[in-house]
């Protein structure tokens, strides 16, 4: 299969066009209207400052079904323990920022000042939404990604206090459940999700269970109010070890 360039106005090729590594196109720009229209065909972008902008569609998906959650005993006891609370769409900007920090063992980030912009319009218009762990008043993790439909698109996520992140992303599938969310994609493979229950599917099978997801309406606009809460559910879905790019 060749690797796309795309025209100007906002149109993808089909995302079973990607090639074996999951690159489906190039060029095109960051623009609203393009980034929804890519998550509503299974696509996203990723590429490194520098680099043009490069849109993917890997097969397989890596996705995280709501009723699927393993929450391990000791996040199980650290969630518990109330160190830190999780709030919504409270720092957008700070999150995303701290996404794109460079990390151990990398030279750079793919989360680019021309990225961050992206995002924060789209959150500016309802569709991107940041999850936060706070441990007293500091930022201590968190995550962000779009919301279409009953699909939530993870992004990236940070910590600066072990389990932070993880308590932000089980707390968030704990509520996006209650609200009829039917996945969260997670893009690509991790040990980090897979020890929360995430797993590969077909990417045909993503392309089905996405477009049913985009039947549902959209959660739009700030989710701060709406999905805050003060607590969750931890019930018996559990795994017996100690223990989103």
């Amino acid at each position: 299969m060749p690797v796309y360039r795309l025209p100007e106005d906002p149109l993808f090729p089909p995302a079973s066009h990607a090639v074996r590594s999951g690159l489906l196109a190039v060029g095109g720009d960051l623009s609203p209207v393009r980034l929804l229209a890519a998550y509503r065909e299974g696509i996203f972008p990723w590429y490194s400052a520098g680099e043009p902008i490069l849109w993917w569609s890997p097969d397989p998906r890596f996705v995280l079904f709501p009723e699927e959650l393993r929450v391990s005993r000791s996040m199980r006891q650290f969630l518990r323990q109330g160190r830190v609370r999780i709030t919504y769409d409270r720092a957008f900007k700070e999150v995303v920022a701290a996404c794109g920090e460079p990390r151990p063992g990398q030279d750079g980030t793919w989360i680019t000042p021309e990225m961050q912009a992206a995002y924060g319009t789209l959150h500016d218009l309802g569709y991107a939404h940041s999850i936060e762990a706070w441990e007293g008043g500091q930022l201590s993790g968190g995550l962000y990604g779009v919301s279409l439909g009953s699909a939530f698109f993870g992004e990236s996520m940070f910590t600066r206090l072990p389990n932070a992140s993880k308590a932000a992303l089980i707390t968030l599938v704990g509520r996006l459940e209650e609200f009829g969310f039917s996945l969260i994609d997670c893009q690509v493979e991790t040990a980090h999700l897979t020890s929360l229950g995430a797993r590969p599917i077909p990417r045909k099978v993503f392309l089905t269970n996405l477009r049913e997801a985009l039947r549902q309406e959209t959660l739009r606009g700030s989710w701060e109010g709406l999905l805050a809460c003060c607590s969750i559910s931890l019930g018996p879905k559990t795994d017996s070890s100690a223990t989103i790019k």
